[in-house]
C-alpha cells in the first residue's frame, strides 16, 4: 500500500489548494516545497480578486462571470484576507470614451451574483476625495467595487488548513527523482536528509519550474509552454483615500494603483515574455519607467524611478498553443501508470476553483467525499465580511496597548485566530522582544510553530510586509531570535 494517495511538489497556490481540496475529501496528501510558501510568483501576484475588467474588454462573458462568482465565494471564506474595496476610473480625453466605461461596468455588475457589494456609479472628482491626489482636468470618474488579497497570507492559510486536515506539508523539501509505475516513488531531500515515500497519484504544482521539473524530475513528456513575467513596484504612499484607482494607460493597458501596507502604494502591472531562470526574475528598468509614468499620467505628484522602494516580480506560465490566462491543469492516466495532474498558471481569484476540478479528475481512482472547500471558512475567516471592522474594534478593546493599524494588521492577518497568537496579554512587553515598531515575539513564535516561518524573510515579506519598515538592526536581532527557536513545524 502506498504512503499516500496524493503528493503534491510545490507550495505555491496551486499546489496548496490541491493540498487543501483532497484533503478535505479524505485523501492521505502530501506536499514538499524546495523553498517557502508561496516563495515565487504567488507573492508576486496585483493583489486582486476580480473579474478582470480587460476580460470583459475581449468579449469573455463566461470567464468573468465565473470569476466573479469566485469573488463572492472569497469573501465568504477568507473576509480576513480578501477586502472590498472602491475600485475608481478617471475618465481620459484620450482614453475610452465615458459612455463606454458606463456600459462596461454595467455589464460586470450584471454578471455578479448578489454579494451585497455596490454597483457601480458616477463620481464628480473635483468635489470628492479621490479626486484629491489626481491631476486637475480630470472631473469624473466611475467607480465600481471588487476586492483584494493578501496573496502570500493566502498561500499559507490554505496551507495551514491542509495541514489541519491531515495534509502533511514540508518545506526545505525537494523531490529529485520520481519514478512511475502503478504508483510514484519519489526520493526527497529534506533539509539535507534523503527520504523515499510513495503515492498513489502525483501532482507537478511547481509554477515557473513546471517543464524543468516534467523533464530532469519526472522524466515525463510536456506540452510546449509559454513564460510571462509580472510586475509591480511599491513607492510611498500617494493618497490618502481608501480606494484602488485604475489608469487607462496610454496603450490601452489598466494599471492599478493600490494602498499597500499602510505606509506605501503598489503600482503595477506590466507583463512581458519571460525567458531565463524563474528564480532570478527582475524588472527591467523600462518596466520600471513605464509604470511610473503611467501613475504619473493622472497622480498630482510625480512618480519616478528614485521614488521605488521595492519591485515585485514573478513568473507564470500558460500552454504555447492556448496563452489561457485562467490556468491550466494535464491529466495523464494511462493503463497501469500511476495518475499524473499538472496544474499551472491562473490567477489568485479562480485557484481555489481550479483545484477542486483538478481534484476531481482523481474521483475513479478513489473513493472521496463531493467538493467542499467553497462552503468552509479558511483559519480565522469565521465572521461575516462586513463584519472585519467589528473584529477590529473587538481586538481593540482586548488588547488596548496597541495602536488601531497594529490591530487591522493582525486581524487581515489571522482574524479569529487572534488570540492564539496573543494570548492573554496585557501589555506589550508580555508579547516578548520587539522587532522594529510592530513585530513582536509571540507573533514570531506563533509564525515559527503554525506556519513554517524559518527564516526573516519568510515572516517580512510572505506572512507579511513589515519587511519594508524593519530597520537592518532589527533584522539582525530577528534573525538571532528564530536561530534560537526550536522549530516544531513539520509534521509527518
Amino acid at each position: 500500500m502506498a504512503d499516500y494517495d496524493l503528493a503534491i511538489i510545490g507550495g505555491g497556490l496551486n499546489g496548496v489548494s490541491l493540498a487543501r481540496d483532497a484533503a478535505g475529501r479524505g485523501l492521505r496528501v502530501i506536499l514538499f516545497e524546495q523553498g517557502d510558501l508561496g516563495g515565487a510568483a504567488s507573492s508576486a501576484t496585483p493583489r486582486l480578486i476580480h473579474g478582470d475588467l480587460s476580460v470583459l474588454e475581449r468579449r469573455g462573458f463566461w470567464r468573468v462571470r465565473r470569476a466573479l462568482a469566485e469573488r463572492r465565494t472569497w469573501l465568504r471564506i477568507a473576509p480576513h484576507l480578501v477586502r472590498p474595496m472602491q475600485f475608481v476610473i478617471p475618465a481620459h480625453s484620450e482614453e475610452r470614451p465615458p459612455w463606454l466605461l458606463r456600459a462596461g461596468l454595467f455589464l460586470y455588475d450584471s454578471l455578479s451574483s448578489p454579494s451585497g457589494l455596490p454597483v457601480a456609479t458616477t463620481l464628480d472628482i473635483t468635489h470628492h476625495p479621490v479626486g484629491n491626489a489626481l491631476k486637475r482636468p480630470f472631473g469624473m470618474a466611475f467607480a465600481y467595487t471588487d476586492c483584494v488579497v493578501d496573496d502570500s497570507r493566502l498561500v499559507v492559510l490554505t496551507a495551514l488548513d491542509a495541514a489541519e486536515r491531515g495534509a502533511v506539508i514540508w518545506t526545505g523539501a525537494r523531490c529529485v527523482r520520481a519514478d512511475r509505475t502503478d504508483t510514484w516513488r519519489l526520493a526527497l531531500v529534506d533539509r539535507g536528509h534523503r527520504r523515499a515515500i510513495t503515492a498513489r497519484a502525483l501532482a507537478n504544482a511547481t509554477g515557473a519550474w513546471t517543464p524543468l521539473v516534467a523533464e530532469t524530475v519526472l522524466r515525463h513528456q510536456q506540452a510546449p509552454m509559454a513564460a510571462t513575467q509580472m510586475s509591480q513596484i511599491i513607492v510611498p504612499r500617494l493618497f490618502e483615500s481608501d480606494n484602488v484607482y485604475v489608469f487607462q494607460n496610454s496603450d490601452g493597458r489598466l494599471i492599478f494603483a493600490s494602498p499597500f501596507a499602510h505606509e506605501f502604494t503598489l503600482i503595477g502591472t506590466v507583463t512581458h515574455d519571460f525567458t531565463g531562470d524563474p528564480a532570478i526574475v527582475a524588472i527591467p528598468g523600462a518596466d520600471v519607467s513605464y509604470l511610473c509614468e503611467a501613475a504619473s499620467r493622472y497622480f498630482r505628484e510625480r512618480v519616478g524611478p528614485t521614488d521605488v522602494i521595492r519591485t515585485v516580480s514573478g513568473v507564470n506560465l500558460t500552454l504555447a498553443s492556448a496563452r489561457r490566462r485562467d490556468g491550466t491543469a494535464l491529466f495523464d492516466a494511462r493503463r497501469r501508470k500511476a495518475p499524473l495532474i499538472t496544474l499551472f498558471g491562473g490567477d489568485v481569484t479562480t485557484s481555489r476553483l481550479r483545484a477542486e476540478r483538478a481534484v476531481t479528475r482523481l474521483t475513479p481512482f478513489y473513493p472521496m467525499s463531493p467538493p467542499w472547500t467553497a462552503g468552509t471558512a479558511l483559519p480565522g475567516g469565521d465572521f461575516a465580511w462586513d463584519r472585519f471592522d467589528t473584529e477590529v474594534d473587538l481586538a481593540r478593546d482586548r488588547w488596548r496597548f496597541l495602536s488601531e493599524p497594529e490591530v487591522q494588521r493582525l486581524v487581515a492577518a489571522y482574524g479569529s485566530r487572534l488570540p492564539a497568537v496573543l494570548g492573554e496579554a496585557k501589555t506589550r512587553e508580555e508579547l516578548g522582544p520587539a522587532f522594529g515598531p510592530d513585530l513582536t515575539g509571540a507573533e514570531v513564535r506563533y509564525l515559527i510553530a503554525h506556519e513554517w516561518a524559518r527564516f526573516p524573510d519568510d515572516i517580512l515579506w510572505r506572512r507579511s510586509k513589515l519587511g519594508l519598515t524593519m530597520p537592518a538592526a532589527d533584522r539582525e536581532s530577528l534573525a538571532a531570535f528564530m536561530a534560537g527557536v526550536n522549530d516544531p513545524s513539520r509534521t509527518g
